[in-house]
């Protein structure tokens, strides 16, 4: 597999992810309560939050003075967040028009995050499960790699704190915000 230093770009031969059924069990779920330390320097508690909320969850944000971990390429599914933080920040507007408000969610530090945030101008907080409790509560999918327990990429859509549909597994991901708006469109199921 030829190796991709941009970011933004994927490689052409990247492995698609297959749905193993690891998601099945979080439609209809209500959220337990779990506060999650944000970009913004507050705390967010999914669970208590108002109408509708998108949690794109992802494993990890590559940085450009970074190597990415060994043969993250042949792990399918793995490549591709800077893309898919992107193409969310793109659709805020979007998202926001439909009463959605959007957050990222990966398993780094809040530090961690923050640079990628600002780097990105991500209009929107990016929440930290670096303490894996929103992955335990909520049994996600998880992979380990280099001894970082990460998040499989899926996108969560809740309302008023009971999820409504979820996105898994999410591939292209660059094309997942347009996924979640046409979905909200087509009037949230």
């Amino acid at each position: 597999m030829k190796e991709v230093e941009d970011l933004y770009e994927l490689p052409e031969d990247l492995p698609e992810p297959t749905d193993d059924g690891a998601c099945d069990h979080l439609p209809g779920m209500l959220l337990p309560p779990v506060t999650l330390p944000a970009t913004s320097g507050e705390t967010v508690d999914p669970s208590k939050l108002p109408g509708r909320t998108v949690i794109y969850c992802y494993p990890l944000t590559g940085r450009p003075d970074e190597k990415l971990p060994r043969e993250w390429d042949d792990i399918p599914g793995a490549r591709g967040c800077t893309p898919q933080s992107c193409a969310f920040r793109d659709h805020h507007a979007e998202l926001q028009n439909l009463d959605a408000r959007v957050f990222g969610l990966s398993t780094q530090s809040t530090g961690y995050q923050r640079e990628a945030a600002e780097r990105l101008h991500l209009p929107f907080r990016l929440l930290s499960d670096d303490k894996l409790a929103f992955v335990k509560a909520l049994n996600l999918p998880n992979f380990e790699v280099e001894g970082m327990t990460l998040v499989k990429r899926l996108t969560l859509v809740i309302h008023n704190g009971r999820i409504e549909t979820v996105f898994y597994p999410v591939f292209p991901p660059g094309e997942n915000a347009r996924e979640v708006l046409g979905w909200l469109h087509r009037g949230a199921g």
